[in-house]
């Protein structure tokens, strides 16, 4: 597997927050994916704000200058922790990022906001 940056809004909110105090969805995704057994392929990195916030919480899967590159909305760290693993570690053994659609977990499927093509991509004329 290659390494691939998991980035995750830790400022999202996930609905309306109730009390203004209380923990952001975006820091508690976060920290669920800090617990959860990431391979070492898998960088976890905590941003403040991806502008996604009609769509959090919100995250990005990226893996270098080859790779596509994905964002993804709609997250609940309640329920998708375990999807976003398996579909961090699918794209982590692929060589381009492209993982088969159907091979991909339904969250990832459904919740994308964008694919961004390869830094090193040629221009299509």
């Amino acid at each position: 597997m290659s390494q691939v940056t998991l980035t995750v809004c830790t400022t999202c909110r996930h609905g309306e927050l109730q009390d203004p105090e209380a923990t952001r969805p975006g820091s508690l995704m976060y920290e669920a994916l800090k617990r959860a057994e990431l391979p070492e392929s898998i960088k976890l990195r905590p941003v403040e704000c991806l502008s996604a916030c009609s769509r959090g919480c919100s995250m990005i899967l990226s893996g270098g200058p080859a790779r596509w590159s994905y964002i993804y909305g709609d997250l609940d760290p309640a329920q998708h922790v375990e999807d976003i693993v398996a579909g961090a570690t699918a794209y982590a053994q692929t060589q381009d990022g492209l993982v088969p659609w159907r091979e991909r977990p339904v969250v990832f499927r459904k919740q994308s906001i964008a694919r961004i093509p390869p830094a090193d991509m040629p221009a299509e004329e």
